[in-house]
């Protein structure tokens, strides 16, 4: 297996790392709130065409042509330099894609651009009271008033586990607006502003303490009937493109290799019966079990690159389809040896700067919340039972889950 880059894709490196060099911020910029700064620098790298590359420049993109080993190259090389690239909110990194895939021109000359800026802020609508593996069994509805061009969709019902909804602007999520066809296909994909009369956030505090979460309530709330993604009744199909793209951001090798270098310091610095935890077998043996864990998903990505430059991109999907699963289960492994590794100081409550995500991991709180948290991803963007009958059934052809007659 050769993993070198060739000549023009080590000069595209090293154009990304003196492009790098200009972060952090200098001078008057430096000066700037942390989240100006980042808005900033993530605008000259879109300029230059490393942020968002193959969404065209018409959409607020970097307008580049289509490269998989470029694209990982800007990954990695903004991963080590600590520099905000292509953002983990939801709109960036899982509406926009499925706008440019399946929206129309309208929608993405509308929506991408500031999704993209971050000027407009995204949460998913998915799950439902009742409808949380089985996603299709959702009953919350919309209906159309008017005709497909100046109608309005009145929506009315609830959503659960909705990530971040207190602080977002639109919600894009699943709605039945044919209640006399087959559950998957009774279903739409619609964008909903939340700041509207008949919405209704109410956040969800977590064990953390934290409140990532919300219940949203829709009461005769409306929506533009050109607010569709798709097909009326398509939106199951549309809803899958938005799933891959959640699962491959979970499933990130970059951020798995990043916390394990950061147990591996906790356990360095750690003291274990007068002498650093690392020295203590039982840690050590755990430990290397995960880097083992840690190094296969690496190397697995490495697969699915080459396939993918390749233009074999058939070949990627059974791993694609065991990326998240094995990412969420070897994060909650290396966050629980985290958790022992801070001993009493597992007693206390998270901080506000932890909850709020500026110092997560940098002491004793902070480990203690990304534990509790580590639980969450494993069903995040599909439970782990159901990616597993996923991989059985898709990917090794078995022979699916007896089910009820419908």
């Amino acid at each position: 297996m050769d993993l070198q880059y060739n000549q023009e894709e080590e000069q595209f490196r090293a154009e990304v790392r003196a492009f790098l060099a200009g972060w952090p911020l200098r001078g008057e910029e430096a000066s700037l709130p942390i989240a100006e700064q980042e808005t900033l620098f993530r605008s000259q790298a879109i300029e230059r065409g490393y942020v968002y590359r193959d969404i065209p420049r018409e959409y607020g993109g970097g307008g580049q042509e289509p490269d998989v080993l470029k694209d990982h190259i800007v990954r990695a090389e903004f991963g080590r330099a600590g520099a905000p690239g292509s953002s983990f909110l939801q709109g960036p990194a899982m509406l926009a894609p499925t706008l440019m895939e399946f929206g129309s021109e309208a929608q993405r000359r509308r929506f991408v651009p500031p999704t993209l800026r971050e000027e407009i802020r995204w949460c998913q609508g998915y799950s439902e009271p009742g409808s949380g593996s089985d996603l299709a069994s959702l009953q919350c509805s919309a209906a159309l008033e008017g005709d497909d061009e100046s109608g309005e969709w009145v929506i009315n019902g609830q959503k659960i586990w909705t990530s971040n909804a207190q602080n977002s602007h639109w919600l894009f999520g699943l709605f039945r607006t044919e209640t006399d066809a087959p559950k998957h296909k009774g279903i739409s994909y619609l964008l909903v502003p939340l700041d509207q009369p008949g919405v209704e956030v109410r956040p969800l505090k977590q064990m953390t303490g934290g409140l990532d979460f919300n219940e949203v309530f829709f009461d005769d709330a409306r929506t533009g009937a050109d607010c569709i993604v798709g097909e009326r009744g398509q939106g199951w199909q549309v809803s899958r493109a938005t799933l891959k793209h959640e699962r491959n951001l979970i499933a990130n090798p970059n951020l798995m290799r990043d916390h394990f270098d950061a147990v591996v310091d906790l356990a360095r610095t750690t003291l274990r019966n007068g002498r650093p935890a690392i020295l203590d077998p039982g840690i050590r043996q755990r430990l290397s079990e995960i880097e083992c864990y840690v190094r296969t998903n690496e190397t697995s990505n490495l697969r699915q690159l080459s396939a993918a430059a390749r233009g074999e991109e058939l070949k990627c999907m059974l791993p694609m389809m065991m990326n998240k699963l094995y990412s969420t289960d070897t994060m909650q492994r290396l966050m629980e040896i985290a958790y022992e590794l801070v001993g009493a100081d597992g007693l206390l409550a998270p901080s506000e700067a932890d909850l709020a995500g500026y110092a997560k991991g940098e002491g004793p709180t902070g480990w203690v919340e990304q534990w509790m948290f580590s639980l969450g991803p494993a069903i995040a963007g599909g439970a782990t039972n159901i990616q597993l009958n996923i991989i059985g059934e898709r990917g090794y052809g078995l022979p699916r889950d007896q089910r009820p007659t419908r």
